[in-house]
């Protein structure tokens, strides 16, 4: 899928929320990965078709675009992107250059509507209108047990996995946009009582129980993973990935490598050029 090469060259881009880096690149090295790790904001300036030409695909596990050292009742502050990170990766979209969004990169620089567009869905840090209606901020719930069910069986990205597996990660209740390119490949197998997640906005602006305004959450959206096209890029966002446990998890690494393994291919570009 890569060439004659057996590893793939990997671009990844982090910072913006707590991970194990160490963990991160243990998994990615051993489902066949050489990563290449740059920090926002450095990563903004480098991902452009020219700086990325020796890499196979690009993994985001960032979160840029958020000032959580923004006053309380502000927190967090939207950032706009740098017009050079809007510049490059509307070229790496254009190129077909593979993506592959884990876990809270969904949040990433909510001040750019089109960003979302592309991963095909948004993390709210504050009540957003999208589409017309008035979306509630979002919510997670840390640690929790559940069970994935595979949504396409004969995708790329799945094979080789069982209909179910279990996770221990967090959960997100998440705005996911309604759009006929989106192709689903992973769901919540089971109900969770959404009472049980926490506000994004009321933990980041430090709200006790009774202050504030009461948050009253969107419904539990149950599809964890997709594949969709980002202009002509093959893109795949997975919501799990949160801790070194799930890394170690041999489902987990099996669909992120084949996550990544199918947005380098050009039979995925041809996809996403095709839709």
């Amino acid at each position: 899928m890569t060439g004659s090469k057996d590893r793939i060259e990997l671009f990844v881009a982090v910072k913006g929320h707590a991970f194990s880096r160490d963990g991160l690149e243990t998994m990615l090295r051993a489902i066949g990965c050489e990563p290449t790790f740059v920090d926002q904001p450095a990563a903004a300036v480098l991902l452009n078709p020219e700086n990325l030409r020796r890499y196979d695909a690009v993994l985001f596990y960032d979160m840029p675009g958020l000032d959580f050292r923004a006053p309380a009742a502000e927190r967090p502050g939207f950032i706009e992107p740098p017009t050079v990170f809007k510049e490059g990766f509307k070229a790496l979209m254009a190129e077909g250059k593979g993506m592959v969004m884990l876990h809270h990169a969904i949040a990433g620089w909510p001040a750019w509507g089109a960003y979302a567009k592309a991963i095909g869905g948004r993390f709210l840090y504050r009540d957003a209108v999208i589409d017309g209606v008035k979306q509630p901020d979002s919510g997670y719930l840390r640690d929790v047990t559940y069970a994935a069910r595979i949504a396409d069986a004969d995708h790329p990205v799945t094979a080789g996995l069982p209909p179910h597996f279990d996770l221990v990660d967090e959960l997100y209740i998440q705005h996911v946009f309604d759009e006929p390119g989106l192709h689903p490949l992973l769901y919540l197998a089971d109900e969770i009582d959404r009472n049980r997640f926490q506000s994004a906005r009321r933990a980041v602006q430090r709200l006790a129980d009774g202050e504030g305004q009461a948050w009253r959450p969107a419904a539990l959206n149950p599809l964890l993973a997709w594949a969709k096209p980002a202009g002509n890029s093959p893109l795949v966002y997975i919501q799990p990935g949160d801790s070194p446990r799930t890394y170690e998890n041999p489902h987990y690494r099996r669909l992120v490598g084949n996550a990544l393994r199918w947005v380098a291919s050009a039979e995925a570009r041809e996809w996403a050029c095709g839709r």
